[in-house]
């Protein structure tokens, strides 16, 4: 179909892009079209889609939340919804309190601002954010200062702030020198925590759009030991590693670290419904609790702590909770068809963190810009599989439900595709 009058699809350059594809319903990790074809839906759209489209008991329970109450301002009221979610997030995270926003990037900048302020409330001027290189944590202002600088950030740069950056060691299957890399990256953030930090953030495990790059868990826990030793916060951007996507509940879990600050959304609904919420410890919530009004966190969104989206959450969560292993036992499907894959020549860098495999084709560039992810996208929707490369990194993200067979029929179609890219 033509290009609709009236949207501005996100991402997406009209001048080069082919027309969108209409979809007219979705069930499971099927996407299904309205010229009566289908797609599996291979990245869970966008990350979200957690167990599956149109998943009946999350459909379900917003159903019967929408019939009791569908919104209510929550600055000056609360609701069961939103207690139960939080009392149920708070036991699986060991962050005892929750703060509700509308998506991942305002998720972050709650978990920045709550950072900042913490620190002002004590008087304590620690003044300086720090990152790693290649980091994404969303398209506001401030989570985009977080985020490395790159095509998405560029028009902006003007308006962003300094945030201090230390490289970020990724690393694949076969990776000799990994050892080394993160010896020199903890080295680096030793030397950028000299002076005095508020925060660091980071995305536990795997970071996502700059190319599923992913780092060992012992690597984390080096990083822990010395911000802790230094004094300043952990802040874990887990938008996109959440509920179960690593093979652990949160990533943070799976790397045996403890943060002072989470950051969520994207699976938090089960991706039926835009909602985020920062997770955070006593002890900062302790720190804005006092007599001095400006000492208040002044920070809120329209649909906070919105009940529908309570609804979805606590259904989905509930899902994840009856049946672990779902998520828990992923990586080792993912496993045997990589194995086959790695035996491409064009196919380098392997590796697999629990739902999310990825891997990158040699060819050029491995900008964002790079087309061969597009040719090799439009190969495999000749095959009724839907992905979204990287650049020259492809990569795998299924909702929960998908079937061994669909699976199957993903990594076949990516197969037989990667050897008619030009």
């Amino acid at each position: 179909m033509p290009w609709h009058p009236h949207l501005w699809h996100p991402t997406t350059q009209v001048a080069l892009h082919p027309e969108p594809l209409r979809v007219s319903s979705a069930k499971g990790a099927v996407l299904q079209r309205d010229d009566g074809s289908s797609l599996i839906d291979a990245i869970s759209s966008w990350w979200v889609t957690l167990h599956g489209h149109s998943e009946p008991s999350i459909a379900a329970a917003i159903a019967k939340q929408a019939q009791v109450m569908e919104q209510v301002i929550f600055a000056n009221f609360s609701h069961s919804p939103a207690e139960q979610l939080a009392t149920r997030l708070a036991a699986h995270s060991g962050l005892e309190r929750l703060f509700f926003s509308d998506n991942g990037s305002t998720a972050v900048e709650v978990a920045l601002k709550i950072a900042w302020q913490f620190w002002r409330n004590q008087n304590n001027e620690r003044r300086q954010l720090i990152a790693f290189e290649g980091a994404y944590h969303g398209d506001t202002f401030g989570a985009m200062a977080l985020g490395d600088r790159s095509i998405f950030t560029e028009p902006y740069d003007p308006l962003l702030f300094d945030v201090a950056r230390v490289p970020w060691p990724h690393t694949h299957w076969g990776d000799d020198d990994v050892e080394t890399r993160e010896a020199e990256a903890l080295k680096a953030l030793e030397a950028a925590l000299a002076i005095p930090t508020a925060a660091v953030i980071l995305e536990p495990l795997i970071q996502g759009a700059s190319g599923m790059r992913m780092v060992r868990p012992e690597f984390l826990r080096g990083v822990e030991a010395l911000v802790r030793a230094h004094g300043a916060l952990i802040i874990a951007d887990e938008v996109m590693t959440g509920f179960g996507r690593t093979g652990a509940l949160f990533a943070c879990q799976r790397a045996g670290i403890q943060p002072d600050l989470m950051a969520l959304s994207k699976g938090l609904t089960g991706g039926f419904l835009p909602m985020g919420g920062t997770l955070a410890s006593e002890a900062l919530y302790q720190g804005f609790i006092s007599e001095e009004p400006l000492k208040t966190f002044f920070h809120g969104h329209s649909f906070t702590a919105n009940p529908l989206g309570c609804a979805a959450a606590l259904a989905s969560l509930a899902l994840l909770e009856q049946n672990p292993k779902r998520f828990e036992d992923f990586e080792a499907r993912h496993t045997q068809h990589l194995q086959t894959l790695a035996s491409l020549p064009q196919v380098k860098d392997v590796r697999c963190q629990g739902t999310m495999a990825a891997f990158e084709l040699k060819c050029g560039s491995t900008s964002y810009l790079n087309p061969v992810g597009r040719q090799l996208q439009k190969l495999c929707l000749q095959r009724g599989v839907y992905i979204r490369p990287l650049g020259n990194v492809v990569y795998l993200l299924p909702p929960l439900c998908i079937s061994d067979d669909q699976l199957s029929n993903c990594y076949r179609a990516i197969g037989d595709g990667i050897p008619q890219i030009a």
